[in-house]
């Protein structure tokens, strides 16, 4: 059993005190609202929630569970204290941290006052590097201790749904903690080790994007269902049919597939259809500007890689990859053809290794499309991989390769960026500079 106090007693605070204490922990509440306090300590609920009520009467009963105003008794009674504090916007959508600054002031000047290890865990919605320019200073400051060492900090993101909340948290789809010390840890691992999903311990940083990744990935979702079925009603398309259909594909549509960053999209059917779908909402005078930001957005990515590569101050290019994927020779709205294209027109000096395309197989449209973009590909088009690297200083894989080959080819000096994303296992180890375009 561990002692737990939990500051904030507004929707996320509460489950977490109620849940807590149902595991059997000895949880205490804070709250600068006096009746939530009063509420909680009375063994009723300050929210709304389904069998919430009925969890902190018995977690009340039992004695595990109680509520206070008096910070010092809530950090010096307990061992670990989660921030569950609001994070509201401001007018122009920044982060009010107030709250979250003011909490953590008081929970280090009562830690200045404590000899044993305490974890402080945010719980709160924060954005990356809030811990390490606002928690963690406030934290030290106010107790004159070093975080790390004298205490822990960690976050600790919430996925709780307003009226299935209990539910969520007794079975969660993952449980994320951003742990930067080993003591901080082990502990919260240990207070979540019943927990059947999976358990991450990263980083900080990663552990505060991942909750905002969640949830505009969601919103991202409920906006692109929307448009999609307004331009469905406007055509006179049955919605729910086209929605029974997209959702029965569990390979690409809902699936982790299409969801690994890397480069931008390409080929002979995306650019296309995404192009046909924001003409025709046009033409039925919608506004669809979630399905009109997306070929945007796609240019946008190619134009960050190449300003990314420009950032070297190196001229010499050895693109490893043309087609817009592994595995084919079509090279029709290949993004690797427009940044070459792009990296041409600044000065670079390029040669390009792709072993599954050749000049005198590119037919029709194939072939158009590069006599539009890169018509002298000709003569920048090779099937010697040690010649490219032979010459170039910055090398850009758009394309699988042999990774033993591609590693006893590469030289210390030469700058490899990784467009693709290779799965870990297949990143060459390289002892010069390697990075990802978004990684």
């Amino acid at each position: 059993m561990r002692t737990i106090s939990v500051f904030g007693l507004g929707y996320v605070g509460s489950v977490t005190a109620a849940c807590f204490s149902s595991k059997g922990h000895k949880v205490l509440g804070i709250d600068v609202a006096t009746e939530k306090v009063e509420l909680m300590a009375a063994g009723k609920t300050p929210i709304f929630e389904p069998g919430i009520q009925e969890m902190i009467t018995e977690a009340h009963a039992q004695g595990r569970l109680t509520a206070t105003t008096d910070i010092n008794e809530a950090v010096l009674g307990s061992e670990i204290s989660f921030i569950c504090v609001g994070t509201p916007s401001q007018a122009n959508g920044k982060l009010d941290l107030k709250g979250i600054r003011h909490v953590c002031e008081q929970i280090g000047a009562s830690l200045r006052h404590k000899d044993t290890f305490h974890v402080v865990v945010t719980r709160s919605t924060i954005l990356p590097g809030t811990t390490a320019d606002v928690i963690t200073p406030a934290l030290e400051a106010a107790s004159g201790k070093k975080a790390g060492r004298d205490f822990g900090v960690a976050t600790n993101p919430e996925f709780l749904r307003e009226g299935s909340a209990i539910k969520d948290f007794l079975n969660p789809p993952m449980t994320v903690l951003g742990v930067d010390d080993a003591e901080s840890e082990a502990l919260l691992k240990a207070l979540y080790a019943w927990v059947p999903a999976e358990l991450f311990a990263v980083p900080v940083p990663s552990a505060e994007m991942v909750k905002y990744a969640c949830n505009t990935f969601h919103a991202l979702k409920v906006a692109f269902a929307n448009e999609v079925g307004t331009l469905c009603k406007h055509a006179g398309v049955d919605t729910e049919a086209v929605t029974k259909i997209f959702l029965s594909d569990k390979q690409l549509n809902i699936s982790p597939y299409y969801l690994n960053p890397g480069f931008a999209f390409g080929g002979s059917c995306l650019p296309k259809d995404v192009r046909a779908l924001t003409y025709r909402g046009k033409e039925l005078d919608c506004k669809l500007p979630l399905l009109d930001s997306i070929m945007p957005s796609n240019h946008e990515h190619i134009e960050r890689s190449a300003l990314s590569i420009m950032a070297h101050g190196k001229k010499k290019i050895g693109m490893l990859g043309l087609s817009f994927k592994s595995g084919t020779d079509d090279l029709r709205e290949s993004p690797q053809v427009l940044l070459i294209k792009k990296l041409l027109g600044e000065g670079y000096q390029a040669q390009i290794w792709d072993e599954n395309v050749y000049m005198g197989r590119l037919i029709g449209s194939n072939r158009q499309f590069i006599a539009d973009n890169i018509p002298h590909l000709g003569s920048l088009l090779t099937n010697d991989l040690e010649a490219v690297l032979r010459e170039c200083e910055i090398v850009l894989i758009g394309t699988r390769v042999d990774k033993a080959k591609l590693e006893s080819l590469l030289q210390p000096h030469h700058i490899v960026i990784d467009l693709i994303n290779l799965h870990k296992h297949n990143r060459v180890s390289h002892e010069g500079e390697y990075e990802g375009i978004c990684w």
